[in-house]
């Protein structure tokens, strides 16, 4: 597999994710994300793109390192819990790609 199709892979399913968040939330306007939302997003991508297992990373909830602080990881909990499931109605592709990583060895460090 492609590295930066992995990664980028993960920004997708991240960024879909917090989309339907926000969407059924919060206010939208031109359909952009609100700036909780917005900001939540730039994390994550941030977290994403400096994750020490680079393209050897895992779930986040299988990721024996947890680098989000502890109000961001609570935000991308509710994001996650929420948009979870309907990701399978949204975006199945997304959403079945994520649940096989899910399965994928972590790494240990």
């Amino acid at each position: 597999m492609n590295e930066n199709k992995r990664l980028n892979r993960e920004h997708q399913t991240v960024e879909k994710m917090i989309a339907l968040y926000c969407h059924a939330h919060h206010t939208l306007h031109d359909d952009q994300l609100c700036q909780a939302c917005q900001a939540l997003s730039d994390y994550a991508h941030r977290r994403i793109d400096r994750c020490p297992f680079g393209v050897q990373k895992p779930t986040c909830a299988q990721c024996p390192v947890h680098c989000y602080q502890p109000d961001q990881r609570e935000a991308i909990r509710q994001v996650m819990r929420f948009s979870g499931p309907r990701m399978l109605l949204h975006h199945p592709v997304l959403a079945i790609l994520h649940l096989v990583d899910r399965f994928r060895k972590p790494p240990t460090r």
